[in-house]
C-alpha cells in the first residue's frame, strides 16, 4: 500500500529542490496557477491537452480544488513549484494516477516557459521520485512524453528512467494526435541510481 502524508504536513514541512520549494497544490493557488498558464499558453499548448480548457481563473481554481481532493483521497499528488529565492510560481510537479494496491503511480509535470533551460524541472521531478520512492513507498514509477518534446525527454533521461515503449497516437493535443514514448523506473532501480 502507498503511504500518502496530509497535505497539511508537507504545506508546513514542504520538500526543498535545490532551487525551488514544492508544496502541495491547494484551492488557494488558483489564481496565481490561472496567471502562470495564461503566461506560458503558447509554450505548454502544443503538448498538454488540458491547457486548452484553463480558460479564465475559475477554471484554475476548480482544478486546484479538484487537485486538493485528489491528494485527500490519494489519488494524485500535485506540487506548486515555487523558485528560490523569491518565491514564484513556476510550474507543478506529481505523482499522478496513484494506485495502492500495485504501488504505483505517474510523473507528471510542466513549467513555465520562463523558467525552462536552467535544470529547475529535473531538480524538482527528482525531489518529486525521492518522495514517491522514500516517503510514498512506489514501487513503480511510470512517465511519458510525446515523442517530439525533446526538452521533456531530456528531463526523463536526466532522470534514469527506462524506456519501455512507444505509445502510438496516445493523446489529441492542438489538433493532432501526438505518440508518446513511454519511461518507467523501479524501487530497484531508485536505489541503486542514487547509491553512492
Amino acid at each position: 500500500m502507498l503511504r500518502i502524508p496530509p497535505k497539511e504536513e508537507l504545506r508546513d514541512k514542504p520538500l526543498l529542490a535545490p532551487h525551488s520549494t514544492l508544496m502541495p497544490l491547494l484551492a488557494a493557488d488558483g489564481p496565481e496557477l490561472w496567471e502562470v498558464v495564461d503566461a506560458s499558453r503558447s509554450w505548454l499548448d502544443p503538448w498538454l491537452p488540458w491547457v486548452p480548457f484553463q480558460k479564465n481563473v475559475d477554471a484554475s481554481r476548480r482544478f486546484a480544488e479538484a487537485s486538493a481532493r485528489e491528494w485527500d483521497v490519494g489519488r494524485a499528488l500535485r506540487f506548486v513549484m515555487r523558485e528560490r529565492p523569491g518565491g514564484d510560481m513556476i510550474g507543478i510537479v506529481g505523482l499522478e494516477n496513484c494506485q495502492p494496491l500495485h504501488r504505483s503511480c505517474e510523473l507528471g509535470y510542466w513549467l513555465r516557459e520562463q523558467a525552462t533551460g536552467r535544470g529547475l524541472m529535473t531538480e524538482a521531478a527528482r525531489t518529486c521520485l525521492a518522495f514517491a520512492f522514500d516517503t510514498v513507498g512506489a514501487h513503480r514509477v511510470r512517465v511519458a512524453a510525446a515523442t517530439e518534446n525533446h526538452p521533456s525527454l531530456r528531463v526523463i533521461e536526466r532522470l534514469g528512467f527506462r524506456y519501455e515503449g512507444r505509445a502510438r497516437q496516445a493523446e489529441w493535443v492542438g489538433g493532432r494526435w501526438v505518440d508518446h514514448a513511454v519511461f518507467a523506473m523501479l524501487e530497484t532501480d531508485w536505489r541503486s541510481h542514487e547509491a553512492p
